[in-house]
């Protein structure tokens, strides 16, 4: 199995073992142990909703420091379009772009004008045949690693298209490579200021064979008072911006989705409400679809936990930004009728389903009656007491040999008082 490096992680002393984070976790990836929450890597998908729900703070991402951009000679931001949407009375995200550089990195390339080259290529992408449909983005890595565990019959119809992120990072190293030859591309790097953890276990672990073009990423909340200090109402500034309304929409959810020009779609955004959208594709219960547009976050990227305002608000600014954009700055020729390597990933990463009990088939099945017996002599109130979100997850538990029945608090108090009886 894989050895996945993950960006959410708890602070010990910080958790006080109530069960919020328990009850919200959409892998069940959380139990309760010795007084604080204990975290299964295998389960994690780093959407960052135990950070949302904490209300301790006992939940943090881990992301890189702008300081560790000071080993490259020849600094680039790529921010996220999430980013434009943080600020108040903003009226041109050229003010944000010229912060960035005044901050100190060297050139700026825009994850949303990347963000249109990929709609762009996707809208051929579906025009492809033999792709399965419904289309799902790969937009989204917690979405990816959703899927791969939570429901991997739908792996094959994942679009293999690399995340604008990644998009950006490869134009942006061409790009300075290009204008300064003489540094070296070990002298180059490419900073993504993220709006969720997400991305920092993307850029940490790969995908799959494919090597991230990213060296850093750090999270808007960081660079966010930075920019505040420089971006001066009056002063002259620097035209970088090259992204319309296509590239900044992709930070709401839905901005993806329109950008395709087909109305046979579907965008979800919100942990849970992502799941019950892949629980009726897998069960065949949906209208029949070209595209699905899938974000972790509730509102989009806006959403993010590394992000600092709050997702409607800067939702509706980044809607009176759009409003005086062009629809794209960013078009494929018209004799492009295929997808470059660079847009492309081969393979999808390898994942040990979350609901496989084992590798042998008998052996799963022995378990799957197990727990359904188990479960049925369980009060089947879901409180949580016995560290697991529910009686079924605590029935696993049990058959796996990582709880014993007396952590049933209910049960056990049951027993006694008929003992006594």
């Amino acid at each position: 199995m894989n050895k996945y490096e993950h960006s959410v992680y708890l602070d010990v002393e910080k958790c006080s073992g109530c069960t919020t984070c328990l009850k919200h976790c959409p892998t069940e990836a959380i139990r309760i142990k010795n007084g604080h929450a204990v975290i299964n890597q295998e389960r994690c998908i780093d959407c960052g909703e135990c950070i949302r729900v904490c209300q301790n703070g006992a939940k943090k991402a881990a992301c890189g420091k702008l300081s560790e951009m000071d080993r490259f000679k020849w600094k680039i931001a790529i921010p996220a379009p999430t980013l434009y949407g943080q600020f108040d009375n903003l009226d041109d995200v050229d003010y944000v772009l010229d912060g960035l550089l005044k901050i100190g990195f060297d050139d700026v390339f825009e994850v949303s004008a990347a963000a249109e080259l990929v709609s762009a290529y996707t809208r051929l992408y579906l025009k492809t045949e033999g792709v399965k449909k419904p289309a799902i983005s790969s937009a989204c890595p917690v979405i990816i690693r959703l899927i791969a565990l939570r429901f991997p019959s739908l792996t094959e119809n994942i679009i293999h298209m690399l995340p604008p992120m990644e998009v950006a990072a490869a134009l942006a190293r061409e790009k300075a490579e290009k204008e300064h030859p003489e540094l070296k591309p070990e002298e180059i790097g490419v900073c993504f200021i993220s709006p969720c953890p997400a991305k920092v276990s993307y850029v940490r672990n790969g995908f799959a064979e494919y090597k991230s073009r990213v060296d850093v990423v750090v999270s808007i909340s960081e660079l966010y008072f930075q920019l505040i200090a420089k971006m001066k109402p009056g002063g002259e500034i620097h035209a970088i911006s090259h992204s319309g309304m296509i590239g900044i929409g992709w930070a709401s959810s839905g901005g993806e989705a329109t950008a395709i020009f087909n109305e046979s779609y579907l965008a979800a955004d919100g942990i849970n409400n992502v799941i019950r959208v892949l629980d009726q594709i897998e069960n065949g219960n949906i209208p029949q679809l070209e595209f699905i547009e899938l974000n972790a976050c509730t509102g989009g990227c806006v959403g993010g936990v590394m992000a600092v305002e709050n997702p409607f608000i800067a939702k509706a600014r980044l809607q009176g930004l759009r409003r005086y954009l062009p629809v794209s700055q960013n078009f494929l020729s018209a004799d492009e009728t295929y997808i470059p390597d660079g847009y492309i990933f081969n393979t999808m990463p390898t994942y040990h389903p979350i609901t496989r009990l084992s590798d042998s088939m008998a052996e799963s099945m022995r378990m799957m009656a197990d727990i359904q017996k188990l479960r049925d002599t369980l009060p089947g109130i879901d409180c949580g007491s016995c560290g697991a979100p529910n009686c079924r997850a605590f029935a696993e538990d049990v058959v796996k040999g990582r709880a014993t029945l007396e952590n049933c608090l209910i049960r056990l108090n049951k027993l006694q008082k008929e003992d006594a009886e």
